[in-house]
């Protein structure tokens, strides 16, 4: 539905009002505007062309992962070499 002039006569008021009144409002109007710019931007990519590097938060826990998943392996192998080796003094 379109507006009115009055209805964007008073909008542009508003907006040269709240402008005036409220230099950090600008910043952060200009800051979302540039935010959604760039979202906009994206969405037009298609999902084979677009590609999101992972988080740094991501990258760490998975390479936690891993290296736990080694150390628990490690373990397990001595721990089995360890009890192999202990079954054949007994003999």
């Amino acid at each position: 539905m379109a507006w009115s002039q009055e209805e964007e006569r008073l909008l542009a008021q508003i907006e040269r009002h709240l402008l005036d009144e409220d230099p950090r409002l600008v910043s952060r109007l200009e800051s979302f505007n540039r935010r959604a710019r760039r979202s906009e931007g994206r969405s037009g990519r298609s999902e084979r062309t677009e590609r999101r590097r992972p988080r740094r938060s991501t990258v760490i826990i998975m390479v936690s992962w891993v290296l736990i998943a080694t150390l628990i392996a490690t373990l397990l192998i001595l721990l089995l070499r360890h009890e192999a080796a202990a079954l054949t003094f007994v003999f």
